[in-house]
């Protein structure tokens, strides 16, 4: 893991576990940030980097579940810890996308390993949602009709076959064609169409 640029949120109630995980996480030269409640955690402003969320399974506040359901796709990978753990919570737990839940006391290799899985995830979904604003800026350079050709295009449509279908002339179609490519900055057809399924562009009926 690239410290620097990794966050680690731990949410405990136990204020001697969010020290002794403090220190350790910090040690590896991770950014830690604690809290001793998930409303308080739901209330920082999280900064815009890899992060995963270690997270107690009972706290004063609302459940650790219950912030994960709160949370949904929208926060970072959770890593659940707990000294009250049962078969059902880790099941729901594990179900709604946790990492790992571990019971109190864990080893210190199992927590990073599990740290290092989630924040691993996190940079993928990341990058992810990275490419797809940036292939979104291409696509909203299109035209009404180039967003038309685009589908024909990716599925393998000959230019004649797309002006049947479109009802315009096979050099029109050509010409949408360079137009797609310069603007989505394709360098291929394979290219275009590795953009398009990322994209989800519908196939054409």
């Amino acid at each position: 893991m690239n410290g620097e640029s990794v966050v680690v949120f731990v949410v405990d109630d136990d204020p001697r576990v969010r020290e002794a995980l403090s220190d350790l996480l910090s040690s590896m030269g991770l950014r830690v940030v604690v809290f001793g409640a998930a409303r308080d955690f739901l209330d920082y402003e999280k900064p815009d980097a890899p992060a995963c969320l270690v997270l107690d399974l009972e706290l004063p506040d609302i459940s650790g579940l219950e912030l994960q359901r709160e949370l949904a796709a929208n926060g970072p990978p959770i890593v659940f810890i707990t000294g009250h753990g049962d078969v059902r919570s880790s099941v729901r737990a594990m179900k709604a996308g946790a990492i790992e839940f571990l019971s109190k006391p864990f080893g210190d290799e199992e927590l990073l390993r599990a740290i290092e899985a989630a924040v691993a995830l996190d940079r993928a979904a990341r990058q992810k949602r990275s490419e797809l604003v940036e292939l979104q800026r291409h696509y909203d350079l299109l035209t009404p009709r180039e967003r038309e050709v685009l589908p024909f295009v990716v599925s393998g449509f000959l230019n004649k076959q797309t002006a049947a279908g479109l009802g315009t002339s096979e050099i029109t179609i050509g010409v949408h064609r360079g137009q797609i490519m310069r603007k989505m900055a394709a360098r291929s057809l394979a290219e275009l169409v590795r953009m398009a399924d990322k994209f989800g562009v519908a196939k054409p009926e």
